[in-house]
């Protein structure tokens, strides 16, 4: 009993100390286990895809997004002609989800029913075109 006790002991004593110090963990945001009708439900075909709320910058058009530290761009860019965004968007930022489909594939939706497909830009290190 002693000996259970101590071996107990050590092994909460290790890991408090290997805690001691060490950065919290922050939950990152993901697709809810039920979607709901604001939510595109992942791709069964594709387990790692996630969804997260997303504000897409859309002051000069939409053709450009920069998710966590990779730049996409849309395969079809949107524009008014005079490179504001069409009718029916919000500006300078339209409110929607981004669903993280592959590391190279991203969506955009909203409640408006707006759906642009982004693909990464590899090596991108800054926007393209920047908005003044």
């Amino acid at each position: 009993m002693i000996i259970t006790l101590a071996l107990v002991a050590g092994v909460l004593t290790g890991c408090a100390k290997a805690d001691e110090g060490a950065e919290p963990v922050r939950a990152k945001p993901s697709v809810p286990a039920t979607p709901s009708a604001r939510t595109q439900p992942a791709d069964p075909a594709t387990p790692s895809a996630r969804t997260i709320p997303f504000e897409l910058y859309t002051h000069c058009g939409i053709s450009e997004a920069r998710i966590d530290s990779t730049y996409f761009e849309a395969e079809t860019p949107l524009s008014d002609g005079s490179g504001n965004p069409p009718d029916g968007w919000d500006n300078p930022y339209q409110r929607g989800r981004m669903t993280l489909k592959s590391p190279t594939e991203a969506v955009f939706t909203d409640d408006a029913g707006h759906e642009v497909k982004f693909r990464a830009r590899p090596g991108a290190t800054s926007f393209k075109h920047i908005c003044a």
